[in-house]
This record gives structure tokens, sequence and C-alpha cells, in this order.
């Protein structure tokens, strides 16, 4: 079982104010690539898998943003760490219909 929930919002500065919706569009494809259980939110993402794989693909998304242009990246990341084990399904199976 995991041990930790982790939630991003990425929020890339762009060299002329362009749109950054498409940097956001490579972050979350980075998760994807990773192969971790996540949900896409419309203000962040969650993942949910062992904290250092998870810390992982967050560099590597922040490492995505400059490579595609941006001058740097502001990371806003809530970590839940329970060794004991955690999943996205156990803290929000109350409020599903």
């Amino acid at each position: 079982m995991a041990n930790s929930l982790v939630s991003i919002q990425i929020i890339p500065k762009t060299k002329n104010g362009e749109d950054v919706i498409p940097y956001v569009d490579r972050a979350i494809e980075i998760i994807q690539q990773s192969g971790v259980k996540h949900q896409v939110g419309p203000l962040e993402t969650t993942m949910e898998g062992e904290l250092g794989e998870l810390m992982k693909v967050i560099e590597q998304m922040n490492e995505a943003m400059i490579a595609l242009g941006s001058l740097n990246v502001i990371s806003q990341v809530k970590i839940l760490y329970m060794p004991s084990g955690i999943t996205m399904d156990t803290l929000s199976e109350k409020y599903r219909p």
C-alpha cells in the first residue's frame, strides 16, 4: 500500500507571459507517464505512492518546465505521509454518493 498522498499545483513563469496551460499539460503528462495513481483536479493534481517516488516525479515536472523555456517554477505541494498506508479512496470514500 502507498505511504503518501502528494498534491501539486505547478506554476511556471513564462518568458513573455504566454499561456501556462501547455506547460501544465506537459506536467500532467509527466505524471501520467510515471505510472503512479493520480487524480487531476481543477487546481491541483493528487498522486498516490511512495514518497520518494512521488518527489522524483515532482522533480521531473520542474525540470520539464525549465526545458520548455520557463524562467522559474513555483510548485505548491501538500504531502500526507502515513507509513502504515494511505490511499485517495480512504480519504474521500465518505463523500462519494
